[in-house]
């Protein structure tokens, strides 16, 4: 019997990579790198690399093959050596650097310094349904899930002793019936409370029309970025929008104003309540939010937004 250490080290790849993936789910990180609705397809991939490490852990040993013929000049099969040893190991450091960069490096939360270099989305405003529609290939996939209800009382904060800063599944999965009801709410309350589920449709609504809710009183949370034109007294209430990735992700958020913005740091997490107001930014009418009151948080334990998916029945 022959130990082939080729085989053996991508045996140890794949199986490398299927630890990485349950530590992301494990440790609850995994929406830091994509979408909730893509984590079925993530634990499927967990999945797979157990099925191919096990097929694999069987080339590990295997009988010693003497070659006991020679090769003519025109020979167009492989002996297994072709890969010169540099080429062999660029190609395990391609693999091996991310999982070493996974395991070891902690996942870090997107911040104002990415956000200086994507730039805000102040003055483009995005339409929640246009985001839906370009996602209508995974249908069959939510219609599925629709078939079983989760039990999301487990995760809320109560006689259980659940925090409610623990991440639903998919909180911005809803039917269309309640989609519809939430962009009703929008349109009559006085008092418009961005909760993580409805940021993305409420502010891609809100951006479009922002003369309709000049008066109204708005309550979200974000983190503190400004850009280099902004005024003392300003700054964006920002939030990361994942649409599939991290790799895609926009800076979403509010232009604020009050008197004391100058003393909140760059990245700091606020939870504020101001009025609408509109002005202009980048000869872009855009609405302004002048902060009536205003509190210094935590980071939360679900740091982005996330397109709202709808399910028809």
């Amino acid at each position: 019997m022959q130990f082939h250490f080729q085989q053996a080290l991508r045996a140890v790849t794949l199986f490398a990579f299927f630890l990485f993936l349950i530590k992301l789910h494990l440790g609850e990180e995994i929406t830091k790198y994509v979408n909730p609705k893509y984590v079925l397809f993530s634990q499927t991939a967990a999945v797979l690399f157990l099925c191919l490490f096990y097929v694999q852990i069987q080339r590990i040993w295997g009988k010693r093959h003497i070659h006991d013929h020679d090769c003519h000049h025109g020979c167009s099969h492989d002996h297994g050596e072709s890969a010169s040893p540099v080429k062999k190991m660029i190609s395990y450091s391609i693999l091996i650097f991310p999982l070493v960069t996974g395991f070891f490096l902690p996942a870090k939360t997107l911040d104002a310094s990415i956000a200086a270099k994507k730039g805000t989305l102040l003055t483009k405003p995005v339409k929640a349904q246009e985001q839906i529609e370009n996602e209508s290939e995974l249908s069959h996939l939510d219609e599925s899930a629709a078939e079983v209800e989760p039990n999301l009382s487990l995760y809320e904060n109560g006689e259980d002793g659940f925090d409610d800063q623990v991440p639903l599944p998919n909180p911005n999965e809803m039917a269309d019936e309640e989609y519809k009801e939430k962009m009703k709410q929008l349109d009559n309350s006085t008092m418009i409370d961005m909760k993580d589920n409805v940021f993305e449709p409420y502010y891609g609504e809100i951006n479009a029309e922002p003369h309709k809710y000049i008066g109204r009183t708005l309550k979200l949370k974000g983190f503190v970025y400004r850009e280099e034109d902004f005024q003392p007294n300003q700054f964006v209430l920002a939030r990361f929008l994942i649409t599939h990735c991290v790799a895609d992700a926009n800076v979403i958020g509010f232009l604020t104003e009050f008197d004391k913005a100058h003393t909140v740091k760059e990245n700091a997490w606020l939870e504020i309540e101001g009025t609408f107001h509109t002005t202009t930014y980048n000869n872009a009418e855009v609405p302004v939010l002048k902060i009536v009151s205003w509190k210094e948080i935590s980071e939360p334990a679900e740091p982005y937004v996330y397109p709202v998916f709808t399910r028809i029945k």
